[in-house]
């Protein structure tokens, strides 16, 4: 198992700490290469995209119980194609994703896909269901939050990302913004709601991605 170098020994203990430029350095440094990962895989930018933004999440939801041993860029790579493997099965394809070797030249692993039998896909249209319901709340809370504080930018970049499909690039030049910020406003977005659905006590089989 390939392990870390002391500069992300260092990145991590800074995020650990709250350190937001340390949380910046991290994405800059790892986005681009798990953007490239994604896309090649879905041929969907808009949809990479949200990956990378998942993987994020899900890396700083599990950062207490992150092995520091382990190599950062091969963890945010395994948890990028843990979150690839949910989405194309919710698309109702069976993935297999190969992972880049690794630095140290070990070989590719897959993450195999099953097929679907009918009660699967019973189970499937009454767990969408609660996902929508569950989603339409966290997103009218997250919305009236920002209304009530003034926050247009905000809202104006997530209307145009999430309802219009534009990619970060496009949203930072319609509004000014770098596309950094950009990148922040969707994973901060993407983290509320997360948090929001959780509140909901629903059932871990419904949002199992939500323990990645």
């Amino acid at each position: 198992m390939p392990e870390p170098s002391q500069t992300e020994t260092l990145l991590i203990e800074r995020v650990r700490q709250g350190d937001s430029d340390a949380w910046s350095d991290l994405i800059v440094r790892f986005e681009g290469r798990l953007l490239a990962f994604a896309e090649t895989r879905l041929k969907d930018r808009s949809v990479a995209e949200d990956i990378v933004q998942e993987t994020f999440v899900g890396f700083l939801r599990s950062l207490p119980n992150y092995d520091g041993r382990r190599s950062l860029e091969s963890y945010l790579f395994s948890i990028c194609a843990h979150k690839l493997t949910d989405h194309l099965r919710r698309e109702g394809r069976r993935p297999t994703l190969q992972m880049p070797a690794s630095d140290s030249g070990s070989p590719d692993w897959q993450i195999p896909g099953s097929a679907r039998v009918a009660s699967s896909i019973a189970r499937s249209v009454e767990r969408r269901g609660l996902e929508e319901e569950a989603v339409v709340q966290a997103l009218q809370t997250q919305v009236d939050h920002w209304r009530k504080r003034g926050e247009w930018t905000k809202l104006k970049c997530i209307e145009l990302l999430f309802l219009c499909g534009w990619a970060n690039k496009h949203v930072a030049t319609e509004l000014g913004l770098s596309e950094q910020q950009v990148a922040n406003y969707k994973f901060d977005f993407v983290a509320r709601l997360r948090s929001t659905i959780r509140r909901q006590g629903l059932s871990s089989d419904v949002f199992p991605e939500l323990d990645a």
